[in-house]
């Protein structure tokens, strides 16, 4: 991407601005650079996220389109009111899910922020422009089928969706609002608002159709995760052992993999008054490499104490796997 004078001329300026109004001429070429390499990164980053809520828009169309509305399966949240309701009442999907999304939009201005709520009033929009005017085939009557894959594309919307920079169901935000509220989670509030979703679907169509959607539903969350987390979901390790000197230079130099070591106390007795100096490691690494580190540990110090956890997202650090020499 290249820039023209007249705009490395706004970024010199600017610049000058953030560093407290540094005269003409004496900013650093370093300074000036850093600050073209902020913008150039911020543009593509912004363009990124407008891609994928492109192919996520595409993406939930083709799965409402192409193999629910179709087949008269709904899918949970939002959608799935909407869906029920087209169904029930002959209003446009389009129209539902616009009217039916908006108040959770103006919610997610007050909750989270209003770039947030911007973009997904745009994602929600575009999608209603795809439902009523892209030419989706449907693809399928069989309703394993259809409930299997069209969970799978609206899933894969929605965490594209997501990685852009919005949504395109609102249910989420709801949740989080109420978990606010009162006392139980976010996935809490999801779980009582699909149950009551299906419920509904079970008494106007049928517990069979009921019983599809619920299916639908849960290739959509599966396929959520994975579009968020990655194939490469990450586990927390937590190590405490005397012999963490030789359980590092495991990690480093056979799995390729960065640490943490914290300066700690072992407690040990019936009372846990005696206290003894320990290195604590902690490291990142992928699920598949779980049961490598933990043979590892094994057999270099069967009484380690060991705790792993799942990581939903990470950033900065050397996550990613260096080369081994």
């Amino acid at each position: 991407m290249a820039f023209n004078p007249q705009f490395l001329d706004l970024i010199d300026k600017e610049v000058r601005k953030n560093l407290g109004g540094i005269p003409e001429g004496n900013l650093s070429r370093y300074q000036k650079a850093k600050q073209v390499w902020r913008v150039k990164h911020s543009v593509s980053r912004e363009l990124w996220q407008i891609l994928l809520q492109l192919l996520g828009v595409l993406s939930a169309g083709l799965g409402l389109k192409g193999f629910l509305m179709a087949n008269g399966l709904i899918d949970g949240g939002v959608m799935g009111i909407s869906l029920l309701l087209q169904r029930e009442t002959g209003i446009s999907l389009s129209l539902l899910i616009i009217l039916i999304n908006l108040p959770f939009m103006l919610l997610g201005w007050k909750q989270i922020s209003f770039t947030f709520s911007l973009k997904s009033i745009i994602a929600i929009g575009l999608l209603a422009i795809a439902i009523a005017f892209l030419p989706y085939p449907v693809v399928t009557h069989d309703k394993l089928l259809v409930a299997v894959f069209g969970g799978f594309f609206i899933g894969a919307g929605i965490g594209l969706s997501i990685r852009g920079g919005g949504v395109i169901d609102g249910t989420e935000i709801l949740a989080i609002f109420l978990s606010r509220k009162r006392g139980l989670s976010v996935g809490d509030f999801i779980l009582i608002f699909n149950i009551l979703i299906f419920s509904l679907a079970a008494w106007l169509l049928s517990v069979e159709t009921a019983l599809y959607s619920i299916l639908t539903y849960l290739a959509a969350s599966k396929t959520i995760d994975f579009i968020l987390e990655g194939i490469e979901e990450f586990t927390g390790v937590t190590i405490i052992s005397p012999h963490s000197d030789e359980i590092a230079e495991f990690i480093k130099h056979k799995m390729g993999r960065g640490l943490t070591i914290y300066s700690g106390k072992r407690g040990y007795g019936k009372r846990g008054s005696s206290y003894v100096p320990v290195d604590i490691i902690f490291t990142v690494v992928t699920r598949l490499e779980v049961t490598r580190l933990h043979n590892a540990i094994e057999t270099i110090d069967p009484n380690a104490f060991i705790v792993s956890h799942r990581i939903s997202d990470t950033r900065g650090g050397m996550v990613k796997k260096r080369p081994l020499k």
